[in-house]
């Protein structure tokens, strides 16, 4: 167990971030399964919308270093593709 006040201040600090973090995962992963949704109904403009709404919350999650820079950009273009080829198949 810590025995000393700076790392007593460390275990807190690190259960607040660990927290912050949870919350802005599980944030992002809400709007990526709005977007998967929205790819799965077929409706490309609500898809679209959707990714919208969900890229600059990704980002914000890269900034923050809950996830890495290029796992968000991947996941980006991958859903970009799903909603490009709606267009192709309809």
């Amino acid at each position: 167990m810590a025995n000393n006040a700076s790392a007593r201040k460390r275990i807190r600090q690190n259960e607040r971030r660990r927290l912050r973090n949870a919350s802005r995962l599980s944030r992002m992963r809400t709007f990526i399964k709005n977007v998967e949704k929205a790819i799965l109904s077929g409706d490309k403009a609500a898809a679209t919308e959707a990714l919208r709404a969900a890229q600059p919350e990704m980002q914000r999650a890269a900034g923050k270093g809950v996830i890495a820079r290029n796992t968000v950009s991947r996941k980006l273009s991958r859903l970009s593709a799903r909603i490009k080829s709606i267009s192709a198949a309809a």
